[in-house]
């Protein structure tokens, strides 16, 4: 057997340089890494010498730096990632909200953890973590639930299966999401002989897993009895590549679809058979299908509260659920189809042939789409503050076809799923974790992963408060893409929340909050002084033409305008939204808690429990 002598950080990098899609394409595009004692001598040096076969960028913060990684992966469609390394210690932790936002979204990242000696020698090295119990423990523990798979290297050897199984995961159709490699500092810069045949190119497939036979007929059958069925798109429609297969399977049986924050652009907004926004946040439109569904018809889907109305939404259908994942297709007591996305929407078709359902009501459709256009009309009084809709609406009609909105948390999430209108493909959301401080940096991961598309980040005052230094990055790299930062002066989303659970106003907005002074916070020098071309719209005319000049730069643009807290986004829009099960306290003082209480009760009574 022939060898080559390499230390296990130049061998893992070695490694992952060969390692293919099926497009021909490098499966991990390369590595964002911030170095320090536990990563910079033995992987850092292994990078450098790998060069442009494994690209690595230099980031702000290893948080928003794996934000970015994050991205890529999800405008990827999961079928390519990049990697992330941090040193021992904080710069490891650091990482661990990036990865929980990734296990939760089942997107692939691969984490690179600076780790202890394996040796020991030097305990307690800097940085190190001491567990009195038990000498195993380090920091990189914190990782073990929030990614998919764990391995700590303390010997170059263990490389050979512990690489392999990483992208395993990774790969996964059902089991996708983030790998976590904990380093032994000493073991990175520890030589090893390595079989030559470990390096030679490989190429990782996804699967398509075909339907059960038995599954297969029992949904084909539920579909035949229903008179009203609806199908539910998530995200797994658009990690599939089912977004044609839907379309036509929704068009021939003419069956309203309705979308997941994940699942939304799956099918364009244009489209005939698309009803909108399902839950919480949902539309008019596609919550009165549900509302009158007698089969709800998962697809790619797993269910979380938003989109089921905290399971008050549609109790009184069948439900099934087509997923690539048993754990997803058994939830809430439905009929399971386990199966990749694409495959059995086609599979469906073929069984059931020419059946159509009971005719959809595209008048319910037009006219929600009607209102969104009156909700999102610039206002009448130039002199008042804008709201968040019309704010979407000014940056609706200022976009062309290619552009992506993206968010994660805040008021804009739930706003942007009920009112902005996207091509295929045309939406972005990280709301599986909803994580305030991932919009600017995964703008920029969302960009370098579709270059040709038109990336409009929306974030609040808050939420760029809490990170946004990726934006330096962004101008060094010369990656453009619009942020714009909406500035309510507060926590405007949790406060509303707030209120409407029969709290007081507290802590939330700035004129809340226990502070001496109300900050006069220069958002646009804030942004400038990073290298972004940053400007302040003087009104909804304004943020539009701003928006079309922003096209045309290599560098990103910050649009800062001022908004109101109130009302909510969907307020005055008849239909739209649903319960959310919040817990409101059961004891208080107010009327005003006692009302909501009161009214908690009547919601919860209608939600289903079935698991």
């Amino acid at each position: 057997m022939k060898t080559i002598r390499l230390t296990a950080a130049q061998a893992m990098v070695r490694w992952l340089s060969v390692q293919m899609t099926e497009d021909g394409e490098r499966f991990i595009e390369g590595v964002w890494a911030i170095f320090g004692h536990g990563n910079v001598a033995g992987l850092g040096e292994a990078l450098h010498g790998i060069g442009e076969a494994l690209p690595t960028w230099r980031g702000q913060n290893e948080q928003t730096m794996a934000h970015a990684a994050v991205a890529y992966a999800k405008g990827r469609a999961r079928r390519r990632a990049q990697a992330v390394t941090a040193s021992i210690g904080p710069g490891s932790t650091n990482m661990v909200t990036a990865a929980a936002l990734a296990h939760v979204n089942r997107l692939p990242v691969l984490f690179i953890a600076g780790d202890v000696f394996a040796n020991r020698r030097p305990d307690p090295v800097l940085q190190q973590v001491e567990d009195f119990d038990d000498g195993t423990v380090s920091a990189n523990d914190c990782f073990r639930p929030v990614v998919r798979y764990f391995d700590r290297i303390m010997r170059p050897e263990h490389l050979l299966t512990a690489l392999p199984r990483a992208l395993r995961v990774m790969t996964d159709p059902a089991d996708c999401g983030p790998a976590c490699i904990a380093f032994c500092q000493d073991v990175q810069a520890e030589a090893h002989d390595w079989p030559e045949e470990f390096f030679a190119p490989r190429v990782w497939r996804i699967r398509r897993p075909e339907p059960d036979a038995a599954e297969l007929a029992e949904v084909a059958q539920l579909i035949r009895d229903a008179r009203s069925p609806v199908i539910v798109a998530g995200g797994g429609v658009i990690y599939s590549g089912a977004e044609d297969a839907l379309g036509d399977f929704a068009t021939r049986h003419n069956i309203p679809v309705i979308e997941t924050q994940a699942g939304k652009s799956a099918l364009p907004q244009a489209h005939g058979m698309n009803y909108g926004a399902s839950g919480v946040d949902g539309s008019a439109a596609a919550n009165r299908v549900a509302a009158g569904a007698d089969l709800i018809i998962g697809v790619g889907t797993r269910l979380q509260d938003f989109t089921t109305g905290s399971r008050t939404l549609f109790p009184q259908a069948t439900l099934v659920s087509i997923n690539v994942q048993p754990y997803d297709a058994a939830k809430h007591g439905a009929a399971g189809l386990v199966s990749d996305a694409r495959v059995a929407l086609e599979r469906l078709t073929t069984v059931l042939e020419s059946h159509r359902a009971g005719a959809a009501d595209p008048a319910v459709r037009t006219a929600w789409l009607e209102a969104v256009d009156a909700h999102c009309a610039a206002p009448g009084d130039t002199n008042a503050l804008p709201t968040d809709a019309q704010v979407i609406g000014a940056v609706q009609r200022a976009s062309t076809e290619a552009a992506v909105a993206m968010c994660a948390a805040g008021t804009m999430p739930g706003a942007l799923k009920l009112l902005w209108q996207p091509s295929r493909g045309g939406y972005h959301l990280e709301y599986g974790y909803s994580c305030m401080g991932y919009e600017v940096a995964g703008a920029m991961g969302l960009k370098l992963a579709l270059p040709e598309r038109e990336v409009i980040c929306f974030v609040g005052d808050g939420s760029y408060m809490m990170a946004n230094s990726e934006l330096a990055t962004a101008v060094m790299r010369r990656i453009p893409f619009t942020v714009v930062l909406t500035d309510n002066r507060g926590y405007g989303c949790i406060n509303r929340l707030q209120q409407g659970c029969g709290g007081e106003q507290f802590n939330n907005m700035y004129k809340d909050c226990n502070i001496e002074t109300q900050p006069q916070i220069d958002f646009v020098a804030h942004a400038g002084a990073m290298g972004a071309h940053a400007v302040k719209a003087q009104g909804i005319d304004d943020l539009e033409a701003l928006v079309a000049a922003a096209r045309g730069r290599d560098i990103p643009t910050v649009i800062v305008i001022d908004t109101t807290a109130e009302p909510g986004p969907g307020d005055g829009l008849e239909g739209a939204g649903h319960f959310w099960d919040v817990a409101v306290p059961e004891v208080g003082d107010t009327e005003k808690l006692k009302h909501a209480y009161a009214q908690y009760l009547r919601d919860v009574a209608r939600q289903s429990l079935v698991n």
